[in-house]
């Protein structure tokens, strides 16, 4: 089972992405604000971040950057901010994807599998190394 960290200060969005992921079978681990986000970073190691940007106490874009520093977990950054500007800049301090609110759940959900899959498959790369055109399993 992926584990999923939801850094989102709206309650109700909070909630809602809690259930819905709950439901396809994630476990959901949910932080109110950035700081809250970090530390439950650091004890949980999720499979997968969805971060919000308009946090109350850190901006989604530090998060991330402090998120990056420690890790390479896939970060899907869910945001009302739809300005070219802000997706190039998210992209920039390391976000994986960029999907803004209203969302479709659909849509949200084959995101974060893409990222998981994206991610399953490069931790199983990590252990081949590639001679010429040959594949060692290492």
């Amino acid at each position: 089972m992926s584990r999923i960290l939801v850094i989102e200060d709206e309650k109700d969005i909070a909630r809602g992405l809690k259930d819905i992921l709950e439901y396809e079978g994630y476990e959901v681990v949910a932080a109110e604000n950035g700081k809250e986000g970090l530390q439950v970073l650091s004890r949980k190691e999720p499979d997968c971040i969805i971060l919000d940007l308009m946090l109350p106490d850190i901006s989604g874009y530090e998060v991330c950057e402090q998120i990056r520093r420690k890790c390479n977990t896939p970060i899907l950054m869910l945001t009302a901010r739809a300005q070219d500007h802000d997706k190039i800049l998210g992209f920039k301090v390391g976000a994986d994807d960029y999907l803004t609110k209203p969302f479709s759940v659909g849509e949200l959900l084959a995101r974060v599998m893409a990222l998981l899959r994206r991610r399953t498959q490069y931790a199983q790369d990590a252990d081949l190394i590639r001679v010429g055109n040959s594949l060692v399993d290492g």
